[in-house]
């Protein structure tokens, strides 16, 4: 996908991967159902990984836009209270 192409709702796309994940878990399906419950599952993952990428390309263009031209990576133990 290009960077002008719009992607599918990032939470929708991952509310589907999740409900996939939840299915693959519990080993109900056939073998073949699970192959195309994978198949579905990877295009999502795909789908969302692109998401994330166009949003932190994002972030770094505004960064760049307002002066900075530093970007760090983010740490989940740096947050401000």
């Amino acid at each position: 996908m290009t960077e002008n192409t719009p992607l599918p709702n990032f939470e929708a796309t991952l509310a589907e991967l999740e409900q996939i994940v939840q299915q693959m878990e519990n080993g109900q399906q056939s073998l073949e159902e699970a192959l195309s419950t994978f198949q579905r599952g990877m295009e999502l993952s795909r789908l969302c990984e692109a998401g994330l990428k166009n949003a932190e390309q994002r972030v770094e263009r505004l960064v760049s836009e307002n002066g900075s031209d530093r970007v760090e990576p983010f740490k989940a133990g740096d947050q401000d209270s």
